[in-house]
């Protein structure tokens, strides 16, 4: 059997081996100081994400792709990247939002909240806050996705139990 085949074994083991302890690492930091499950939930994702992109650079690495075309790429994706950044600039907006709620937390996953609009009043309940959107679920079982810089710039009213 060829060594890239195993190396490329290992690796992906060790990538599955470093998320379930990436999982338990964080699970004994939220019970130690008592955070809540939905903090925890983003900084896993970027986790999970980091050790995904190492993983893959080190299978480039075994399977010996040339550097030069791994630069091209990656300068390719970014420059694409950036030019679709500065055509939609509400996506900068969204993705600073969400930095925005991640670090002043102003609502928590499974909250009660009514977004308080001229037109109509938006009811549910907190589901999920992600990179560019906050996702209500309302009490007839229906998702609405509000971007993250309508939610920062609406008045927002929480439920409290």
């Amino acid at each position: 059997m060829d060594i890239r085949v195993i190396e490329t074994i290992i690796a992906v083991v060790s990538f599955f081996i470093l998320r379930l302890i990436s999982v338990k690492i964080l699970a004994k930091i939220q019970k130690k100081y008592d955070y809540s499950k939905y903090r925890i939930r983003p900084i896993l994702k970027s986790i999970n994400l980091f050790i995904f992109i190492t993983l893959v650079i080190v299978l480039i690495a075994i399977w010996g792709v040339e550097q030069t075309n791994i630069l091209t790429f990656i300068t390719s994706v970014l420059t694409v990247v950036g030019i679709a950044l500065v055509a939609q600039w509400s996506i900068i907006s969204n993705i600073s939002s969400a930095i925005i709620i991640f670090i002043s937390h102003p609502v928590k996953l499974g909250e009660s909240i009514t977004i308080i609009d001229k037109e109509f009043d938006i009811t549910g309940q907190v589901s999920d806050i992600g990179l560019f959107y906050v996702i209500l679920k309302t009490d007839t079982n229906e998702k609405i996705m509000i971007p993250n810089n309508i939610f920062l710039q609406k008045a927002t009213k929480i439920m409290i139990e």
